[in-house]
């Protein structure tokens, strides 16, 4: 069994910067691929970013490219995702996936979720 574990949320100014952090409870990272998915109260779940069992390939949302990075530590068996340029549009709660890495940017590929993490960018 995966559980990932969020963490690193909290509350910036626009322009500043974040990082979350993902970890599993129970098996490794280590065979799945990992996406980060947003959702903002009212709106659906989006997709942020996701990367490759091996690290090669990543993935990015048109609203997050040249702004996010999304890393994978193996050895530590995290999933980084590091904001920059936060903008208030950013904010809302971000969850981390683990799947088998088919159809990336959208959530029915993944089966384990985290409980998420709140991201707040204030104006």
């Amino acid at each position: 069994q995966v559980q990932p574990v969020e963490s690193g949320g909290g509350l910036v100014q626009a322009g500043g910067s974040l990082r979350l952090s993902c970890t599993t409870s129970g098996r490794t990272f280590s065979s799945f691929a990992v996406g980060w998915f947003r959702q903002a109260p009212g709106e659906e779940r989006e997709f942020v970013a996701a990367i490759s069992s091996n690290g090669r390939d990543t993935y990015y949302g048109d609203s997050v490219k040249g702004r996010f990075t999304i890393s994978r530590d193996s050895a530590e068996n995290t999933v980084d995702l590091q904001m920059k340029s936060l903008k208030p549009e950013d904010t809302a709660v971000y969850y981390c996936a683990a799947g088998d890495g088919s159809y990336y940017y959208t959530p029915l590929a993944y089966d384990y979720w985290g409980q998420g993490t709140q991201v707040t960018v204030s104006s």
